[in-house]
């Protein structure tokens, strides 16, 4: 068995045989109506397939070409066709009855609320489109956006995308040393950021946090700054200019034209933990990306022109850039998007916005889930939930436990759980339910149309049904990174060379008798806390950059609420003595190098550390230790 928790497995098991087939109300009503038919036609013709979603949005010129495999892995898809994604989420919409529509309801941590109609967020957009190329923003460049959750985040990345110009999200929890980091890799010619954001609330000093990354950042010339919580802050002279000054000037013209692009054109970079130190830029692109997207929102979240869609993400990670940006407004969706955090400042505020704004579907976190459910079934009860349909997970395996609870007491047993298991990588949703679809909880159930995967054991042989082995997807599909920014060689070596023509997820998984995928957890060293993924060597850097630490490593242990949490194992130099005070200036310095969510729950002084004759250290041996399970396989061990 891979390492991963025996918890999992153990839940997985009992699971297994728990079925909840659809309503045949919910049936008859989705957009999807018989999964085995379409699924059948998607296999045997996943160009096919795929081209003819692509052909429900609109191109400039089309492709002469579906899929260009000739140099594997650097698929190319839609391969000479002329497009631009903005295009089909604003512009195309100006043409309709749509312009008209909500596209966008935002709630703020203190209640505020703004609204956007098709027409009013294509007019912002454009405005700042303009103020961008006024900036000497051109095709090509890259621009570091670091913000809180607010509506003008959207907006930069849709009025970059507008111009062809890359954009390069930061979440906004993250610290000085990992956004100089992002910026530096980037090579972004501007940054955009707030005066700070509202959480919990409190204010994040996210202009603080900028000023401090640019201090070694040559490349950024500008700095644009939203107002959001009217606090004084550093503005340098020639550099730093603010948002609302710029949207107020001649240039900031309401009508701009959308840059047309090849669709193969990078669209944006997100960066997201690896095994190595160093961040991996993932690269997305304008067609492919655009098609997978659309068609899985679409297909899976069963979107309707009457529903209000929420997706409880940030959108400064990928769930956040597919599925709260560009596919609901790709699909001509109404979006809520909500500032602060699930129980701020009564755990009733996710139920009361649900009931406030007639929410249909919802799609959330497991760790959000989690931890509201620890507040039990009283605070939902209070709100009227029945406008919801469908609810969905993201992020991590959605524990069984967690599943019923979301399914019996937010759905009234009447709203089917889309699980999806996709990643920053994949761009969409890879394997997941339709609403037509029998679930079983914890289960991500069969892959997407035109989607092949299987479990592999370690010379990428198909496992048995019902043992544990390693995820692969065995072909292309469109929304697929392209390449790691600026490091091909990286993208080659870090998912497809292990089991060559297969792509490599890094997960866990199994199948069941019914072909239902089961994701057990990540198989390399990245630890995903509250649905983000940190990287251990990232962790361990951190730990070992303060001055008394020789040598450390970083687990991630099961957690009821937060998926994972860190505990770090730190052996010090010669001469520092461990204390209860030296361990708490070890956690604060963890989250000054890498942000708050990256602090290790615990840090365990010890005299070695269990390592490899060739000297890696043995982070599954550390994790048996921790949760007390047999050590396994030993004969590696140096000592």
């Amino acid at each position: 068995m891979l390492p991963e928790s025996a918890v999992r497995e153990a839940e997985i098991h009992a699971a297994e045989h728990e079925l909840y087939p659809p309503s045949p109300e919910v049936v008859r009503s989705a957009w999807v109506q018989d999964w085995e038919s379409i699924a059948r036609r998607a296999e045997a013709d996943p160009e096919g397939f795929w081209a003819e979603r692509a052909l429900e949005l609109e191109w400039f010129s089309p492709w002469n070409q579906v899929l260009d495999d000739s140099e594997k892995p650097f698929y190319r898809w839609f391969v000479g066709a002329k497009v631009n994604i903005v295009h089909n989420c604003l512009d195309r919409h100006m043409k309709t009855w749509r312009k008209n529509k909500l596209a966008l309801i935002w709630e703020s941590e203190k209640g505020e609320v703004r609204t956007f109609s098709y027409f009013a967020l294509n007019r912002e957009v454009s405005k700042f489109a303009n103020v961008l190329k006024s900036m000497g923003i051109r095709k090509g460049d890259r621009v570091t956006i670091y913000m809180g959750r607010v509506p003008e985040l959207p907006i930069a990345m849709l009025a970059c995308a507008k111009i062809g110009a890359i954009h390069s999200v930061v979440y906004g929890g993250f610290s000085v040393e990992a956004l100089h980091g992002r910026i530096e890799d980037s090579q972004s010619k501007l940054a955009i950021t707030c005066d700070g954001a509202f959480l919990n609330g409190k204010i994040v000093e996210l202009k603080q946090i900028m000023d401090e990354a640019l201090k070694r950042s040559p490349t950024v010339e500008n700095v644009i700054v939203v107002k959001r919580t009217g606090r004084e802050v550093n503005m340098e002279a020639g550099r730093d200019l603010w948002y609302h000054d710029l949207m107020g000037l001649p240039i900031a013209n309401g009508k701009c034209e959308t840059e047309v692009m090849d669709a193969e054109d990078p669209l944006y970079i997100l960066y997201t933990s690896g095994t190595t130190g160093k961040p991996k830029a993932v690269l997305h692109v304008h067609g492919g990306y655009m098609v997978g997207i659309y068609t899985t929102l679409k297909y899976v979240f069963d979107i309707k022109d009457e529903d209000r869609w929420w997706c409880a993400a940030d959108p400064g990670w990928v769930t956040g850039h597919s599925y709260i940006v560009y596919a609901p407004l790709l699909c001509g969706a109404t979006s809520l998007m909500y500032e602060g955090a699930p129980t701020y400042p009564y755990p009733n505020r996710w139920w009361q916005m649900v009931e406030k704004y007639g929410i249909t579907i919802l799609y959330a976190a497991p760790t959000a889930i989690r931890g509201l459910m620890r507040f039990g079934e009283a605070w939902p009860n209070r709100y009227d939930l029945s406008s919801l349909r469908l609810l969905g997970s993201v992020g991590e395996p959605i524990n069984p436990e967690a599943w019923r609870w979301y399914y019996r007491v937010i759905g009234k047993e009447r709203c089917p759980i889309m699980d999806t298991w996709w990643q920053t990588e994949t761009g969409m949703f890879m394997i997941t339910p339709l609403p037509c679809v029998a679930l079983k909880p914890g289960s991500g159930t069969r892959p997407f149309f035109g989607i092949q995967a299987d479990v592999v054991d370690e010379e990428g042989k198909p496992v048995k049904n019902g043992d544990e082995g390693y995820l692969v997807i065995k072909t292309p599909w469109p929304a697929m990174l392209r390449t790691i920014y600026g490091d091909p060689d990286r993208y080659v070596e870090q998912y497809w060379s292990k089991y060559p023509g297969l792509y490599l997820t890094g997960d866990s998984a199994k199948k069941d008798d019914d072909g239902y995928f089961w994701i057990i957890g990540r198989v390399d060293d990245v630890i995903k806390v509250s649905g983000y993924r940190l990287g251990t060597a990232e962790i361990e850097s951190a730990l070992v950059s303060y001055p008394a630490v020789a040598e450390a490593a970083a687990i991630g242990l099961p957690h009821d609420v937060r998926g994972h949490t860190i505990y770090a194992y730190v052996l010090l130099k010669t001469g520092q003595a461990p204390s209860d005070d030296l361990a708490e200036t070890l956690r604060l310095h963890v989250g000054h190098e890498m942000g708050p969510i990256a602090k290790p729950e615990k840090i365990i002084f010890v005299d070695k550390l269990p390592k490899t004759r060739s000297g890696k250290i043995m982070r599954r041996v550390l994790k048996a230790r921790a949760m007390g399970l047999p050590e396994g396989d030993l004969t590696t061990l140096e000592d």
